[in-house]
């Protein structure tokens, strides 16, 4: 399955050889890197380092996870492509999660101006996220994706086979992101997806799933390239969401991406029914669904003060406003939905009550 955006060929597919085949063809006279952290360069560096074009290419192996996502990681590929004649016509390869496609696609895209480079997303999470939009980037102060620019990859390769390397944790991280893209487009892709048991649901399967998920997500992407109106639908779960997963980034109980996400999908849904009146039947049902897989975080009263300063830094906000994604219905989508304090508070005080 192929999906065209304006910028980038995804390619949706189990037979990854004949994909690179045609994806490196114009890079067979150049220098080629594949960025990777531990975990991609031993389970799946060898299912591509084998390919004919891809035997002299130079490995860059980062520290992977959210908090070695910053500057200093950044600083590291800048090294390794200069010490190692990196030009502009050369090619980064970034093989891993969405922390290796946002950092490699900003390396790529900041050295010398820019460089070509091709994401192959090697979790569910960055097949359904990091593979469309051009977002790149790293964490900066603290803050989540803080410091970024748009650039978009020549080419991604996603195979749902990767996936097999991935544990149950990081399989409904990414689950998490394709009920986002359902809750935002309409009640038929949300009916359909959570028909599915994704404990069970085959690679074949998924990877219709994630075609339907990337579609959705491209809806958005290219009517608004660079979120200035309705891309922000997106951004739906991620108010809340950004700032739990900055609350327990350093801490022992540390989310996935997509778990906080998922959290941040319930307290502003329940912001929907508050502002907005979203179903109360509905909600009721969707956070009962969610709450089935993701297992509720522990809130003590006195991390509500540092969650919403973590929001009122999101990079989201205008004019001193904390500007939410709601929803008045599935797929009626409600962008720049100003809230107080208050009813944050609110929000999170419900949460608890769950």
């Amino acid at each position: 399955m192929i999906v065209n955006t304006k910028s980038s060929v995804i390619y949706i597919s189990s037979e990854i050889d004949k994909i690179l085949d045609q994806v490196l063809e114009s890079f067979k006279n150049q220098k080629i890197f594949i960025l990777v952290d531990e975990n991609t360069k031993q389970h799946c560096l060898p299912i591509i380092n084998g390919h004919k074009l891809l035997i002299d290419a130079k490995i860059i192996v980062s520290k992977g996870g959210e908090i070695n996502k910053t500057l200093k990681t950044i600083e590291k590929i800048w090294n390794f492509l200069t010490q190692n004649n990196a030009n502009r016509n050369s090619l980064l390869i970034n093989l891993g999660g969405g922390v290796i496609c946002d950092m490699g696609g900003f390396a790529a895209s900041t050295f010398k101006r820019g460089m070509s480079f091709v994401n192959i997303p090697t979790t569910l999470l960055s097949q359904v996220d990091a593979s469309v939009g051009g977002k790149t980037g790293f964490n900066f102060g603290g803050l989540k994706n803080e410091i970024g620019v748009f650039a978009d990859p020549t080419h991604v390769i996603v195979d749902s086979g990767f996936n097999k390397t991935l544990d149950k944790r990081n399989i409904l991280s990414g689950w998490a992101e394709m009920l986002k893209h359902a809750l935002i487009f309409g009640k038929g892709d949300w009916a359909n997806l959570v028909s599915y048991n994704i404990n069970r649901t085959g690679f074949k399967d998924l990877n219709q799933l994630i075609t339907r998920s990337v579609n959705i997500k491209k809806h958005f992407v290219e009517q608004d390239p660079t979120e200035r109106n309705i891309r922000k639908a997106l951004n739906f779960g991620h108010t809340f969401g950004h700032a739990f997963e900055s609350l327990f980034i350093q801490s022992e109980n540390n989310l996935l991406h997509g778990e906080a996400i998922a959290h941040g999908i319930i307290c502003e849904l329940y912001l929907s029914y508050r502002k907005l009146g979203f179903d109360i039947n509905e909600l009721k049902s969707i956070v009962n669904y969610i709450l089935n897989l993701y297992p509720k975080i522990v809130l003590n009263n006195s991390d509500f003060d540092q969650i919403i300063e973590l929001i009122n830094h999101d990079k989201k906000n205008t004019q001193n406003r904390v500007n939410f994604t709601l929803l008045e219905d599935f797929g009626k989508i409600k962008i720049n939905q100003n809230c107080d304090k208050a009813e944050m508070i609110d929000a999170l005080t419900w949460y608890n009550t769950l």
